[in-house]
């Protein structure tokens, strides 16, 4: 009888062992999702970010209306390897990295105008529509 109890932990061991590949599967399954959700929602935007950025550092020229991330709004006098001098005012010339431009201006307002234009001419459209007549509308007048 005591050999019975003796060989009773070897085969929940045993029974164990088969329990935690399913255990080990499951969290390494776990972890892939983790991962895979990590790199849509954060790795992913992060990097199309920093192209677009690249993208816009690389086109910036003469005479861009750009934005500083220190917030300085002015015009780009011109464009050297590394940095920028953009002229904030009359007589004032500052020297920025190419770094601290975070936009140009006359892409973010060309952006922003071509919805408002967009609707501007539905509206026009339904206006125009309304001060046409109906065909049976004509024939009430008469």
């Amino acid at each position: 009888m005591d050999k019975l109890f003796n060989l009773l932990p070897l085969s929940q061991a045993a029974a164990g062992a088969g329990n935690s590949t399913g255990q080990l599967v499951s969290t390494f399954v776990t972890f892939g999702l983790v991962i895979v959700i990590f790199y849509f929602l954060i790795i992913r935007p992060q990097s199309k970010k920093q192209k677009e950025t690249e993208k816009m550092l690389s086109a910036l020229k003469k005479g861009d209306h750009v934005l500083t991330v220190g917030g300085i709004y002015g015009v780009v006098q011109s464009v050297k390897e590394k940095t920028v001098i953009v002229k904030v005012d009359e007589t004032t010339k500052l020297e920025f990295s190419r770094a601290s431009i975070s936009a140009i201006v006359n892409q973010i307002e060309e952006k922003q105008e071509k919805p408002a234009k967009e609707s501007k001419k539905s509206k026009e459209t339904k206006i125009a529509s309304e001060d046409v007549e109906k065909p049976s509308e004509i024939e009430e007048k008469k």
